[in-house]
């Protein structure tokens, strides 16, 4: 991990959230090893584009279709074996797969885009990466333009400290976007470990969790048993019930599921767990945008600050952090003092009611539809407000039938 330097410190972990480009997740269909680094190599110091995996064989790529669920396929159209590239193209527009496809070629074998196969781009060898990027945006802008409905944005909420209501604000997020006309949302309960939301909604031990996901193809129709339904709208993925039982699930297992539930939701929400580990790095680095929870307490603006340092190090966009201040107004700093300890102001203060939190979260209600006028609701109201006003960021209806 590079070193955090001094600059970067002064500059400030939370530079004002502003809209960012969409990560585009890539699947290749390449069996020329040198071909496949080479896109590798081009890709390697982007983060716009998110290489999932490489196919060799292109009998194999409707399979990898359906399980990683890409937003872009780039296939080599001198592939060999039983099925050539263009095979691949072909059977992927018959099988009535919807996604953008790059076709990658030698000058002595030129081939049109537009040939009713599916093709979007042809690039031919060699290409740079600045001709790759371009390829694959022109790609996946007109894509998303076709089709808006396949447009999917992912939260991650977190917080190093524990016990400054980020679970609670996951949840209420989770309920505000839900109520949006036509937007589908999941929730999921990322702290493996210890798991918050069973206990904040009194969902039963016994209640499925991913662990009843297969861990080898995860498919749309596994979902339907593992899915839980919150009384308000949004569907919950809960964690395992039992501590021991987190170790059964990786980081690569969240990082399938979470690339299934994009292309089924619109939002997704995860309550991410505090400590900074594979898993949780998988989370925030697949978000579109991080929330990142603080209270007045200065152990949780250190914390804070520290995480910041952290993410920072790993190379994680300051743009894609929202900072939100909860409990604003009750002792210790005030919203207006953050600037000197985290370099920037809170984008949200949500005010201090420990009355109507403590009165929902008895009752296992969101309080953003209990107390919909309530102070506390209406942050959350602009923190989804300030998330989809972003250009590029709202959410768009998908008329799909929930996997219920």
């Amino acid at each position: 991990m590079p070193e955090v330097t001094g600059s970067s410190l002064r500059r400030g972990w939370y530079s004002p959230a502003v809209a960012t480009d969409d990560q585009i997740r890539l699947l290749l269909v390449e069996d020329v090893p040198q071909v496949s680094q080479y896109v590798r190599n081009l890709l390697q110091h982007q983060r716009q584009v998110r290489l999932l995996d490489t196919v060799t064989d292109g009998r194999m790529v409707l399979d990898q279709l359906r399980e990683l669920r890409p937003d872009a396929l780039m296939v080599d159209a001198l592939l060999q074996g039983k099925v050539n590239g263009l095979d691949v193209a072909e059977q992927v527009r018959q099988a009535g797969i919807r996604i953008p496809i790059i076709i990658v070629t030698v000058p002595q074998k030129p081939v049109q885009a537009g040939q009713g196969m599916g093709i979007t781009e042809v690039l031919s060898m060699p290409f740079s990466g600045y001709e790759l990027i371009n390829a694959l945006n022109r790609a996946a802008t007109q894509y998303r333009a076709s089709a808006p409905s396949a447009m999917s944005r992912s939260y991650a909420v977190y917080s190093g400290k524990g016990g400054v209501g980020r679970t609670t604000i996951a949840y209420n997020m989770a309920v505000q976007f839900g109520q949006m006309p036509g937007v589908r949302t999941v929730l999921i309960d990322g702290d493996l470990q210890f798991g918050d939301l069973r206990g904040l909604l009194r969902v039963p031990d016994t209640a499925p969790s991913i662990l009843q996901l297969p861990t080898d193809r995860i498919a749309e129709s596994d979902l339907a048993s593992v899915l839980w339904r919150d009384p308000s709208g949004i569907d919950l993925l809960l964690a395992p019930p039992r501590v021991e039982q987190a170790e059964m699930v990786t980081a690569g297992d969240m990082e399938k599921v979470i690339s299934l539930l994009r292309r089924i939701y619109n939002v997704v929400v995860i309550d991410s767990p505090p400590a900074i580990n594979d898993t949780t790095l998988a989370y925030l680095d697949d978000a579109d945008s991080i929330i990142s929870v603080v209270t007045p307490d200065r152990n949780s603006v250190r914390t804070a600050r520290l995480a910041g340092q952290a993410f920072i190090a790993a190379g994680m966009a300051p743009q894609k952090m929202m900072l939100v201040m909860n409990r604003a107004g009750g002792p210790g700093i005030k919203p207006e003092q953050m600037g000197s300890e985290l370099g920037r102001l809170p984008d949200v203060a949500i005010p201090d009611d420990q009355q109507l939190v403590k009165a929902t979260t008895a009752e296992g209600v969101p309080f953003v539809l209990a107390q919909p006028k309530a102070k506390a609701s209406q942050a959350i109201v602009e923190i989804v407000q300030r998330l989809t006003a972003q250009p590029g960021q709202a959410p768009a209806a998908n008329p799909a039938a929930p996997p219920h």
